[in-house]
C-alpha cells in the first residue's frame, strides 16, 4: 500500500511519525481541541429538499463540515485566537453515525503557552454557562455536550441495556 492512499497503514504510520517529529521539535501540545459535525447546522438544513434528512445528503454534510473545519483552522492558526501557534496537527475521524469529527493538537509559541491556573481558566471551563446570563449557550451545552440522565432516572436513555447503563455510570 502506498502512503498516498489515505487511511492505509503506511499513511497512518507516516502521519504518526510526522506528529511525533513535531513534538520532538516544538514540545508537547498545549491544547487538544475537538470539533464534531452537527447534521442540523443551518447551512446543511437549508440545502435539504422537503422530506430529506441530512443522512440523505452526505455530499452537503461533507462540504459544510469542510468549510467549518477551514474556518476553525483560520480561527486558531491564522487569526491566533488562542495565541501564536508554533506547530499543529489534526486528524479527521468518523463517528458510528458516519459524521466527521476532528482532533486538533496545538503547540503554542513560548509567549503563548499556558503557565498558571488563571491562564487555563481564560480558555477552559468545566461549568455550565449561567442559564440567566447566557440562555442560548446554556441550552446548546446541555443539548450537545451532556449525556443522561440514565439509570432509574431515565430507563429509555440509549445507553441503557437490560436495565443498566452500558457505560456503567455511576461508576461503582
Amino acid at each position: 500500500m502506498s502512503k498516498d492512499f489515505s487511511g492505509s497503514d503506511h499513511d497512518v504510520q507516516s502521519r504518526f511519525m510526522d506528529a511525533m517529529t513535531l513534538v520532538t521539535r516544538y514540545g508537547k501540545p498545549n491544547f487538544f481541541v475537538t470539533m464534531t459535525c452537527n447534521p442540523y447546522w443551518d447551512e446543511i438544513v437549508a440545502e435539504l429538499l422537503p422530506g430529506q434528512t441530512p443522512q440523505d445528503r452526505p455530499d452537503v454534510v461533507a462540504r459544510v463540515y469542510h468549510a467549518k473545519l477551514l474556518d476553525l483552522h483560520d480561527f486558531f492558526i491564522k487569526k491566533g485566537h488562542l495565541g501564536t501557534i508554533a506547530a499543529w496537527a489534526h486528524v479527521t475521524e468518523f463517528q458510528k453515525r458516519g459524521l466527521p469529527h476532528e482532533h486538533f493538537l496545538l503547540v503554542m509559541e513560548s509567549g503563548s503557552k499556558l503557565k498558571s491556573p488563571d491562564d487555563y481558566d481564560r480558555y477552559i471551563s468545566a461549568e455550565l454557562p449561567d442559564k440567566k446570563k447566557y440562555p442560548e449557550l446554556h441550552k446548546l451545552v446541555c443539548k450537545h455536550m451532556m449525556r443522561g440522565p440514565c439509570g432509574v432516572l431515565n430507563n429509555d436513555c440509549p445507553c441503557m441495556v437490560d436495565g443498566e447503563c452500558h457505560f456503567r455510570y455511576p461508576r461503582q
